[in-house]
């Protein structure tokens, strides 16, 4: 698809500083954005907004920067990790794109699956999904969801989803995931960049994790001297676990895409890691579509895209497992593709990512 001017500016190097009409707007639009973030977060450092105690242990895994982190991943993995250690786990989430006004949402119950991704938003649902048994709410105040969490479904930790800027509720452990390839985005605020708030805001986090690390290359200057300061740091990759059809429901291994010739799409915030995933594949990638992130997908869009795969005579027609909730609406189409399900690994340390988070919580207990 095409890029418009802002990606084109989103996408520069945070070391290029060169001029454009739209750049210059975009920086003075940010302006009053840093100000009001800037101004909030004083607001909270100085408790004179109070963040609101829950009576169970809160886990925020977020980011710094708009989308593409892989936090979905490393909510599913902690929430398992949490399950292995004896501890039952409810996961919050805002719900983006979700269209229930309620003010909480229960998405699963840990018995069912109660919402579709119109009502519950696609990453909710996928979360779901992904973690039989554990109860996963939405609603715009974490306070109300994760009260309804512990008294509806005993929760013992509440494990919330794109949550660092959200204070109002006091969290137990801070989790902010960065892209090993762009930690930054460009360097700049929204909207003139892809930064949610200042790099300076990590002070708060209580552990990092480096994703997409594929290369283990030495960290950013700001991470090291943030590391230096006991704030641990942890490295992490994004592996093909397996290939699903929903169709028959079949499940191939990675290596059942070698050599063979695959069409792709997405609506994810970094497509291109969709990409580079399939790439490792050794597939024969003849077409690969990508649509802006939490596309809401019209029969239109499924029409030009079997317009498009239809004559290149593929094997396999891919997607991620969040563009397949997404799809479940359109069965004729959904039985036509496969859904790569992709996995975080997050790399041994001492003492280990897992070490960590129990530790703070038998602290915090």
């Amino acid at each position: 698809m095409a890029i418009i001017p802002w990606q084109r500016i989103w996408n520069e190097d945070e070391a290029i500083r060169r001029f454009s009409p739209t750049g210059a707007l975009l920086y003075l639009a940010s302006l009053p954005y840093r100000l009001i973030v800037s101004l909030r977060n004083y607001l909270y450092d100085r408790q004179i907004l109070k963040s609101v105690k829950l009576a169970r242990p809160v886990i925020s895994i977020g980011n710094i920067t708009v989308g593409g982190t892989g936090k979905t991943p490393c909510v599913i993995a902690v929430a398992q990790m949490l399950i292995l250690s004896g501890r039952r786990p409810a996961v919050l989430s805002r719900g983006y794109g979700g269209k229930n006004p309620q003010p909480v949402n229960v998405v699963s119950d840990g018995r069912a699956v109660l919402l579709d991704a119109k009502e519950a938003g696609d990453e909710p649902l996928l979360i779901a999904r992904m973690l039989p048994g554990v109860p996963v709410l939405t609603g715009a105040r974490r306070s109300l969801t994760g009260r309804a969490a512990i008294e509806r479904f005993g929760a013992e930790v509440l494990v919330c989803d794109d949550a660092f800027q959200h204070r109002q509720i006091r969290r137990d452990i801070n989790i902010v995931l960065l892209d090993a390839q762009r930690p930054f985005s460009n360097g700049h605020l929204l909207p003139r960049g892809g930064l949610r708030e200042s790099v300076s805001a990590l002070r708060r986090a209580d552990c990092i994790i480096m994703t997409r690390d594929e290369h283990t290359q030495p960290l950013h200057p700001e991470i090291a001297r943030i590391a230096d300061t006991g704030i641990p740091v942890f490295r992490a990759v994004h592996r093909l676990q397996e290939i699903v059809t929903p169709s028959d429901n079949r499940r191939l291994a990675p290596d059942a895409l070698v050599g063979k010739k695959v069409c792709a799409f997405c609506g994810i915030a970094r497509p291109e890691s969709f990409r580079s995933i399939l790439e490792e594949t050794e597939a024969d990638i003849l077409s690969f579509i990508d649509f802006p992130d939490h596309h809401p997908y019209t029969r239109s869009d499924l029409d030009a895209l079997k317009d498009t795969f239809e004559p290149l005579a593929a094997d396999f027609w891919l997607t991620t497992e969040k563009d397949a909730v997404r799809l479940a609406a359109y069965p004729d189409f959904f039985r036509l593709i496969a859904v790569v399900r992709v996995e975080m690994r997050i790399m041994p340390a001492q003492p280990s990512f897992e070490e960590f988070i129990i530790r703070r919580l038998e602290v915090k207990n």
